[in-house]
């Protein structure tokens, strides 16, 4: 069930971008549990000019390899969930040859109401649907 947009800057082949999207959903599925098929991300290119990432006075340097993600999720997970899945992300965006200081990672929180998945219908809330961690 989480939503993921991935900001990338362009000029990557179509096949990294899809092992990007691939690592990030792995990642989602072996720490949060979700179902393989639970899969919807969103993934934008921008020309380098268009994203500005610094370093929020970490002493790192980005570079053209950045990957920011947003992850929308229901609430209720613990810190150390989310830190698990942060660093997972990372591990699994390592192989593709994108350091740490490049992966950029928010999470943002809502509840079962805030969904629907189409029909006009909030499956969760009407019970179409389980509420995870429920």
């Amino acid at each position: 069930m989480p939503l993921v947009r991935i900001d990338l800057i362009r000029g990557r082949r179509p096949d990294d971008v899809t092992a990007i999207a691939d690592a990030v959903h792995r990642a989602l599925v072996d720490v949060l549990e979700i179902p393989q098929r639970d899969r919807f991300q969103i993934i934008s290119e921008h020309d380098a000019d268009h994203v500005i990432a610094l370093d929020a006075g970490l002493g790192f340097e980005r570079t053209d390899r950045l990957v920011m993600i947003q992850i929308f999720t229901q609430s209720g997970r613990a810190t150390e969930v989310k830190q698990l899945v942060y660093r997972t992300i990372a591990k699994q965006l390592e192989p593709l040859a994108i350091a740490g200081e490049d992966v950029f990672i928010s999470i943002m929180e809502n509840g079962p109401q805030d969904w629907s998945f189409g029909h006009g219908r909030a499956q969760y809330t009407e019970g179409l649907l389980p509420v995870p961690g429920s």
